[in-house]
This record gives structure tokens, C-alpha cells and sequence, in this order.
């Protein structure tokens, strides 16, 4: 185990009135449309769960990614073999392709060539100064960005030895030796993040790498677990860096569908104030009082509203307690009582529904509201 005495360094500096900290000043780099770094929006990210060769079905996960909201999608390359779909799933993706590469650079080349939008090559194990001088030339050539994406998990062993563990400065160390040698040629289109499993040390290297380089950083947390756990392990340490104003783009890697990696992102970047599509809802976490299935009816409606994009603000409340105050501070909300809700728009009460009819007729009323909003 790393040395965690840096633990004593990393407490966070105090954020005026509890405003977002002004976004550290980054180059731009370009991957496919996207511009990222300087004062453009914070991209968000995942990762591809199907493979590569079952194109069809992967093209299907990136389309459906693409509609709740990523907007740069990143795929293992483990075989040549593999290097023919990719080239089919890059002419047909409605978002930017980033190659994932471990232990052979000749893939990373080969993904180059088949119109991949940018390269994620692993410096733990591709280690070679030589191959890596190829990949950049090809990457140049190709007018690609690279990401140098260190784990804690595979630094090269000189660096443990050396720092004596994965600790925050070995992980810069690996992240900024790679640039060097990257920009020896001439190769600036350059990314870096820099994970480990564990927020603290996540949050550290972050920092230390963000005050020695104008290089953007793509902010996660890897192998971070289950849903609930790895969003709030996620949260946590992405939140901390976000109010500081380090980050450029972010994953957040869960052992779950990639979906919710994209809703989770979305929810953290609007929960700081980063960003503002999609919708906001504001839920009762439910008690004893509750007389109506305010989860269910969550776990119905959730999938709906996750497919919206403009900003709306939607409340789906358990009683007569908060309900109507929640409600009225919302675009649209329900709340629910002795077995029917009522609906509101803009804190007015505007019908009751019952349960077998909720679900249609207050989908049918957001489209409208969000319609509206669309028009102003």
C-alpha cells in the first residue's frame, strides 16, 4: 500500500460563499468536434461494455449513450483482429471514438488509421521511448489527441521503487515523463488523467499534476464499484477537484451498465452548477406517511426523464408535507396521497391523477413544459 502520509495536504482550500472555484487555465486540444480544455464545457465520458466485434450491438450502446447525454466514448482494442470493426463503429458513431490501448502501441497505430477520433494508451505498460515516439507521429499525422491515462495499479516499477508506492507524485511523475517525451517531437494534443482506486490519492495526484502542467486532465475514479458506492466514491473525489476548478472532461467508472455512468456525470456536473441540461429531480426520500409507491414510481419515470435534455426542474414528492413545497418550486411535480397524486406546474395545482393513469399523463404534461420552454 502506498504511503498515505499526504493525507495531511489534500484538505480542500475554502470556496468563497461556496462558489465553484474559477476553472484552472488549460491548453485546447480537439478530439473529433469536440473542443476540450481552456473555457469550453467539461465533456462527459464512459466506456463501451460491448465488444468491439459485435458491432451492431455496440453501435446500439453508443447511440443510446449518445441520447442521455455522453459526448466522447471510449473503446478496448485487446486483438488486430479487432482493428476492422472498429473502423465500421468510428464511420457510424454519432460521438467521438477513443481507442483504449494496453501493452502493444502497434494497435493505437492501427487504430489511427481506421478513423479513430483519439488515443488512450496505458504508460505502465507501454513503456518503450521508441513506440511511443511511433504513436505520436502517427497521432500527428492523423491529427489525433492522446491521452496518457496512468493507473495506481500499473506504474512502471522504477517509479514505485523510487517513491516507494503508488503514491500522488509517482503517479505526476508517470503522467508528465510520457508528455515530455511526447513533446520531444513536437506532439502537444496531449490529455492526461490520473487514477487509483482510492479518492484520497485520487484527489492528490490531481492536484500535484494540475499546478505542473497546462496539459487537460480527464478526471475519474477507477475501479471504483457497485453503483451506489462507486458514485458516491466518484462524487466525492470529483466533486472535490470540480469546486476547485480542476477538470476538462470525467468519467465516472462504475460496475454497472454505462448508462448510469452518464447519469451520474450529468447529475454531478448540474449539482455544482457545471452544467445544466437535462432534468433536475427532486424526489421524496419517503417515511412512514408516505401512502403511495413513491419509489415505483420513480423507477417508471426516471427512464423517461432521462431522455430530456433541456433544463427543467421536476418534483416527485410522497405527501402533503413537502409535496406542494417542492412542487412549487418546480417546472412540473407530483405528489401523491391515499392513492392518487396531484399534479402541479409552477407550484399551481392543476389536476388529480390516479395511479393507473400517473405515469402516461404526467410524461404528457413534461413533454408539454419542456415544449414551452424550448419555444421562450
Amino acid at each position: 500500500m502506498a504511503n498515505r502520509d499526504f493525507r495531511k495536504n489534500i484538505t480542500s482550500p475554502c470556496l468563497r460563499d461556496g462558489v465553484v472555484n474559477p476553472r484552472r487555465h488549460s491548453r485546447v486540444i480537439t478530439l473529433g468536434r469536440i473542443k476540450i480544455g481552456g473555457d469550453h464545457s467539461i465533456s462527459i465520458q464512459s466506456m463501451c461494455r460491448t465488444p468491439v466485434t459485435r458491432v451492431d450491438e455496440c453501435l446500439k450502446e453508443i447511440n443510446t449513450l449518445a441520447t442521455i447525454g455522453c459526448e466522447i466514448i471510449r473503446i478496448a482494442i485487446p486483438h488486430h483482429s479487432h482493428v476492422t470493426a472498429l473502423q465500421e463503429i468510428c464511420a457510424r458513431s454519432p460521438i467521438p471514438i477513443v481507442a483504449d490501448i494496453h501493452f502493444d502501441y502497434r494497435l493505437a497505430i492501427a487504430a489511427a488509421k481506421v478513423g479513430v477520433h483519439g488515443l488512450r494508451y496505458n504508460p505502465g505498460n507501454i513503456t518503450n521511448h521508441q513506440h511511443i515516439i511511433e504513436l505520436s507521429k502517427t497521432a500527428s499525422d492523423y491529427h489525433l489527441p492522446i491521452r496518457i491515462g496512468v493507473n495506481a495499479a500499473s506504474l512502471p516499477d522504477r517509479l514505485i521503487q523510487q517513491y516507494g508506492g503508488a503514491s500522488p507524485e509517482a503517479i505526476t511523475e508517470c503522467a508528465l515523463s510520457q508528455a515530455s517525451m511526447l513533446e520531444e517531437v513536437g506532439f502537444t494534443q496531449i490529455k492526461i488523467s490520473l487514477k487509483a482506486s482510492d479518492p484520497l490519492t485520487t484527489i492528490a495526484a490531481y492536484r500535484c499534476c494540475a499546478s505542473r502542467c497546462d496539459y487537460p486532465l480527464h478526471l475519474g475514479l477507477t475501479e471504483a464499484g457497485p453503483p451506489l458506492t462507486g458514485a458516491i466514491k466518484s462524487g466525492f473525489s470529483l466533486g472535490v477537484l470540480l469546486m476547485e476548478g480542476i477538470g476538462d472532461t470525467l468519467r465516472i467508472s462504475l460496475s454497472a451498465s454505462a448508462s448510469n455512468e452518464v447519469i451520474a456525470a450529468r447529475q454531478l456536473l448540474r449539482s455544482l452548477g457545471l452544467r445544466n441540461e437535462g432534468a433536475e429531480i427532486i424526489a421524496c426520500p419517503c417515511c412512514s406517511r408516505c401512502t403511495v409507491d413513491v419509489i415505483g414510481m420513480m423507477e417508471k419515470l426516471e427512464p423517461h426523464l432521462s431522455l430530456i435534455k433541456t433544463p427543467i426542474r421536476v418534483a416527485i414528492m410522497g405527501c402533503e408535507v413537502n409535496g406542494p413545497g417542492e412542487a412549487a418550486s418546480s417546472d412540473i411535480g407530483i405528489a401523491g396521497a391515499n392513492g392518487s397524486w396531484v399534479l402541479f406546474i409552477k407550484g399551481e395545482k392543476v389536476c388529480k391523477l390516479s395511479n393507473n393513469e400517473v405515469e402516461a399523463s404526467f410524461m404528457k404534461r413534461v413533454q408539454q413544459v419542456v415544449i414551452d420552454k424550448q419555444g421562450r
